[in-house]
């Protein structure tokens, strides 16, 4: 795997965790930058340039055995539109400057596709099956974004039609081409065999993935049968949660022989993050707590840090332990384990804040000041991998597998 494209991309986490920080800052001090501008800075940063363009780095690694200079070149024409993003949104919000590099990163993503569809090469079809349909969910996804232009123009951003093209992209980017490209690279490296399993999971995976849009559609948009589609999803992703369990299962012993228990570890909670995410989308087949969540900002935000920080980067991060870009030294510990600690204290403080909310118990005592300081861990984490990554000599590729060993016992 590149190691100058990983670092790229974790630059990028870097930046965007120092501005979710900042966001978190502007409760307790004046930050000086409009917070709703800078909310958009960080999401899209977060989104396009780490989650998206590690997903780009670990696709050519692992599904383009001839690699194609067009795809390095894309890659940086991808991470100029990131980082126009990066500088514009915070200062100007959804304008001209920055809806031009979001619209550069959109073609950029349709060529990606093109190119991935022309050159990928696996034996598998486990994999094959999944890369595929994490490509068409990308292109999906970005039909929200288009709808976004005629929303404004023609009934306003307040409108169902602009909040449900938003959650329309949202979904099936994280949902879609998000956590299906990562259950894609994992199967490939678990060497997930194509089975009469495999092929339920598959189809439950798909029609789960769709079925539960109507979740945030009914939100602005309520209709009765909208919650049985959700309701219908949510039991499907469950099931599809107990065969991708059932997959994955034989395969652990043996992938622990050639990897550090830390790098399982990792996968497994990664694997709890992601069965958490289902259990709370269950709890949305009662009407009265979809309610709740939708009217609660922290449980909103607290659901989408569970599926960005706790499955996604949580499967990113395990990808690059279990590469050899890293050293199992002291920095790498304590950067993952900051990480993790951040992530669950943080989560821990919004769902704790969003329930006594409910209940109308007010403020927890410092409680804007608290989630500032447990915010500084993510950060903080990041930047220990990064350093470990970069410090990283050549020598790290011939020692890894002696680390490997010495780590397991």
């Amino acid at each position: 795997m590149s190691k100058k494209l990983t670092v790229i991309c974790l630059i990028n986490f870097l930046i965007a965790a120092l501005m979710g920080l900042a966001l978190r800052y502007s409760f307790v001090g004046n930050i000086g930058v409009n917070y709703r501008f800078l909310t958009h800075a960080h999401s899209h940063v977060a989104m396009l340039g780490w989650v998206y363009l590690m997903l780009f780095t670990l696709i050519v690694h692992y599904f383009i055995p001839n690699k194609k200079p067009v795809f390095n070149k894309l890659f940086w024409i991808t991470e100029f539109a990131v980082i126009g993003m990066m500088l514009s949104f915070p200062f100007q919000g959804y304008a001209v400057i920055s809806i031009s590099f979001s619209t550069l990163h959109i073609f950029c993503s349709y060529y990606f596709v093109y190119l991935v569809w022309k050159y990928h090469k696996t034996e598998s079809l486990v994999t094959q099956y999944l890369l595929k349909t994490a490509l068409i969910f990308m292109v999906l996804s970005t039909f929200g974004v288009w709808c976004l232009g005629p929303a404004v123009s023609m009934l306003g951003q307040t409108s169902a039609f602009y909040q449900i093209a938003i959650q329309f992209f949202l979904h099936f980017q994280f949902n879609g081409w998000f956590l299906i490209a990562v259950i894609a690279v994992f199967f490939h490296l678990f060497q997930v065999e194509y089975s009469k399993l495999f092929r339920c999971f598959f189809k439950l995976l798909i029609v789960s993935t769709i079925l539960t849009l109507a979740l945030p559609v009914q939100w602005f948009a309520p209709h009765n049968l909208l919650f049985y589609f959700n309701g219908f999803g949510t039991i499907l992703q469950l099931i599809m949660g107990y065969f991708f369990v059932k997959l994955i299962q034989p395969k652990f012993f043996a992938v622990l022989k050639q990897q550090s228990r830390f790098v399982l570890y990792l996968y497994w909670f990664s694997i709890f993050c992601f069965a958490l995410k289902i259990g709370m989308q269950l709890l949305a087949l009662f009407p009265e707590f979809s309610q709740i969540v939708y009217t609660h900002r922290n449980l909103v935000i607290g659901f989408i840090h569970l599926l960005m920080l706790g499955v996604i980067t949580g499967f990113l991060f395990s990808f690059i332990l279990q590469s050899t870009l890293v050293t199992y030294t002291k920095s790498l510990y304590i950067g993952v384990y900051t990480f993790i600690f951040g992530f669950i204290l943080t989560e821990l403080l919004l769902a704790i804040q969003g329930m006594r909310f409910y209940f109308g118990n007010g403020l927890l005592p410092n409680y804007y000041l608290l989630l500032f300081l447990f915010s500084i861990l993510l950060p903080l984490g990041i930047t220990f991998l990064l350093f470990n990554i970069i410090t990283c000599k050549k020598s790290c590729n011939t020692n890894h597998k002696s680390d490997i060993k010495h780590y397991n016992h």
